[in-house]
C-alpha cells in the first residue's frame, strides 16, 4: 500500500494487486489455468477499485484492464499465450502428395501458442487424408497441411468439366500446377490448347470456373 501525509501522520492508501489485475486480463481471453502469462510490473501501485475490474481484449495478445471508479484508471497489459493441446505428430517425413497411414501418426501434448486448439487436426481423422505439401516428423498438424483425396500434380492428366446451361461437357486436359481438394489450377485443354483455371472437384476433375 501508499502511504500518504495527512495532518501531519501516515495515511494508508489500498492498492490494487498487480495479481489482480493479471488474473483479470488471462480472463479477458479464456486463459485461466493455461501456463499464459500476463505481464503486469509488480512495482505498479494502482489504486483499489470498490468495482469489479473491467478487462477487454484489444488484440489476441493484448488486454485493457481497468477500475470505472471515478476518477478510477486504466491499463493496457500484454499477455505471452501459451497452450496446451492433444494435436495428431508425423512419425516420419510424408512427401506432399502422400497418403498418410496409422503408423504415420501418434498423438502428443504440445504447446501451440496463440492457436486455438480448433486449427489443428483431429489425430482421429487423419489417417487416409493426403500431404498437401512435405512434412517433417514431428510436426504437429495443421489443417491446411492434409487434403481428402489424390492430389493434383503439374503434369497430370485430368477431366475438364465445363457446365453450362444445363449441359454438361466434359474434355480432356493437362495439369499445369499442383492442387489438393477444393483449390483452384491452371489446366491445359489438351484438345484445343486452350489454359483455363478451374476447381479440382474430385479425382482428376477439375470443374471449369467461369
Amino acid at each position: 500500500m501508499l502511504l500518504l501525509l495527512a495532518g501531519g501522520r501516515a495515511v494508508a492508501q489500498e492498492i490494487t494487486p498487480p495479481a489482480d489485475i493479471e488474473a483479470a486480463a488471462l480472463a479477458a481471453l479464456g486463459l485461466e489455468g493455461t501456463a499464459s502469462e500476463a505481464r503486469v510490473d509488480q512495482a505498479l501501485r494502482l489504486a483499489a477499485c470498490s468495482t469489479p475490474l473491467a478487462a477487454s481484449a484489444t488484440g489476441p495478445r493484448t488486454v485493457q484492464v481497468a477500475c470505472n471508479d471515478a476518477p478510477g484508471w486504466r491499463i493496457y497489459v500484454p499477455v505471452r499465450v501459451s497452450r496446451q493441446a492433444q494435436v495428431a505428430v508425423l512419425t516420419r517425413p510424408v512427401a506432399a502428395g502422400e497418403a498418410i497411414t496409422a503408423a504415420d501418426v501418434a498423438v502428443r501434448q504440445r504447446g501451440i501458442g496463440a492457436a486455438s486448439p480448433g486449427d489443428w487436426v483431429d489425430p482421429e481423422q487423419v489417417v487416409g487424408q493426403t500431404a498437401t505439401r512435405a512434412l517433417a516428423p514431428g510436426a504437429a498438424l495443421a489443417g491446411g497441411d492434409l487434403a481428402e483425396g489424390r492430389l493434383l500434380q503439374r503434369g497430370d492428366p485430368v477431366v475438364l468439366v465445363s457446365r453450362e446451361g444445363g449441359i454438361e461437357v466434359r474434355m480432356p486436359g493437362r495439369s499445369l500446377g499442383r492442387a489438393a481438394p477444393g483449390d483452384t489450377v491452371a489446366v491445359e485443354n489438351t484438345g484445343s490448347r486452350r489454359i483455363v483455371r478451374g476447381r479440382l472437384v474430385g479425382d482428376g476433375v477439375v470443374e471449369v470456373m467461369r
